[in-house]
């Protein structure tokens, strides 16, 4: 049986007219469970222009920030702190500012210095992370690429240094196309709680290479897998451009990728390895796919993964399932995958505004008394509340082939 999902009849956060950093956009959550009781955190991108840091003859800039609320009624209602974004950009345009302090102490390069979005939680060996994509310099209202004529602001804050800098170092060829770099960050829950934002995040680098993709839909595995004789971390991705990746050249959209490393910090290094594991094959994903939340273990070797189908601007972002297998020394593989779209846009507040492009587009999972509890970014200025019963929905998925047929 088709299991059922239920929603709001409103959403549950929405941008805060007159607060300067969510008065835009507040969208795409991460939520997390309190390990001592049934509170939910949650991470939110939000938005708003900042024109403390316009430059002359440009846009308002639009950097991206992550805000904090909680839940204590299962996700129905929750607690927004507006008063203050937990993790901000630096939005600097100097070099000396481009830098920060990584956990271990180390002076690096700062990939969130303009935006930092679409936040994903998840545990890897029982510590806690956050991923995001950040970009290097904030853009412009980046909305008006959709409109006819379209606008393109994504560059108007790139500094003129960085044209001119070396292309040897990754961060200035990344900076220069301002691509998405997904950055990790260990993620102190006690202090996010308590409100200690500058204590609760710890940055530890990228996990993608900017300068080879736009790359982001990130996370990890909660534990190794032995692929290749080795122990590795195991990592989800969707880069724009596939073609430096597994298969590119035959899939030549953006697909769901799983990475394998020794080490996290060598995601980001030629020493990662990758493997296809999921393109376009339905009419309702015909753009791109993509991984939409870390994924939930539900037996000793099967997983289940969300994720998200664009088909194009009018048919806009849904959501289906699939659930994926980990392999005798190899990389895990697809076991079922649900051709129909579970969840979409199809609430009247769900409807676009400045976006033409219809999205419910889900970035945070959990599982409370045998409830599936989704938050997801609603036409991309929102955030909206799902729910759905976790054994209904794994049992549903199983009833299709890794290629989207009906088994039974």
């Amino acid at each position: 049986m088709k299991p059922q999902f239920r929603y709001l009849d409103k959403p549950v956060l929405e941008p805060v007219p007159g607060c300067d950093w969510a008065d835009k956009m507040v969208l795409n959550p991460a939520i997390v469970k309190d390990p001592e009781s049934n509170r939910i955190h949650m991470l939110f991108r939000s938005t708003g222009p900042w024109p403390q840091k316009r430059r002359e003859g440009c846009h308002d800039p639009y950097p991206i920030f992550l805000g904090y609320a909680t839940s204590d009624d299962l996700g129905e209602t929750w607690d927004a702190d507006f008063s203050r974004p937990a993790l901000a950009p630096v939005i600097g345009y100097e070099e000396h500012e481009l830098y920060t302090m990584d956990i271990k102490g180390n002076r690096v390069r700062n990939y969130a210095n303009g935006c930092i979005e679409d936040p994903r939680i998840f545990t890897v060996e029982d510590e806690l992370y956050v991923t995001v994509a950040c970009r290097s310099f904030s853009p412009g209202p980046y909305w008006l690429l959709d409109q006819d004529p379209p606008i393109q602001t994504r560059y108007e804050y790139v500094p003129d240094w960085i044209h001119s800098a070396s292309d040897e170092e990754p961060f200035v060829k990344a900076a220069r196309a301002n691509e998405t770099v997904t950055v990790l960050y260990k993620l102190n829950l006690d202090k996010l709680k308590n409100r200690l934002y500058e204590e609760a995040f710890d940055y530890i680098g990228p996990l993608t290479e900017g300068h080879v993709s736009d790359n982001r839909d990130v996370f990890l595995f909660p534990n190794k897998m032995k692929i290749d004789g080795k122990m590795q971390y195991v990592m989800l991705h969707r880069p724009m451009n596939v073609l430096p990746f597994d298969q590119g050249e035959t899939v030549k959209k953006p697909s769901i990728y799983v990475a394998a490393a020794e080490a996290i910090e060598d995601f980001a290094t030629p020493k990662a390895t990758h493997r296809l594991l999921a393109t376009s094959i339905f009419d309702w994903e015909e753009n791109r796919v993509g991984a939409s939340w870390p994924p939930l273990q539900i037996s000793e070797q099967d997983w289940l993964v969300s994720y998200h189908g664009k088909k194009d601007i009018y048919f806009g972002y849904t959501q289906s399932f699939m659930i994926v297998r980990e392999q005798e020394n190899d990389f895990p593989l697809v076991l079922n995958r649900c051709s129909e779209r579970l969840m979409y846009a199809e609430r009247e507040w769900e409807m676009p505004s400045d976006y033409p492009t219809p999205c419910l587009f889900t970035t945070g999972g959990i599982v409370i008394n045998g409830e599936l509890i989704m938050s997801y970014g609603a036409a991309d200025q929102k955030i909206g509340m799902s729910w759905v019963n976790l054994e209904e929905l794994i049992a549903y998925v199983r009833t299709f082939d890794e290629h989207g047929n009906k088994i039974n």
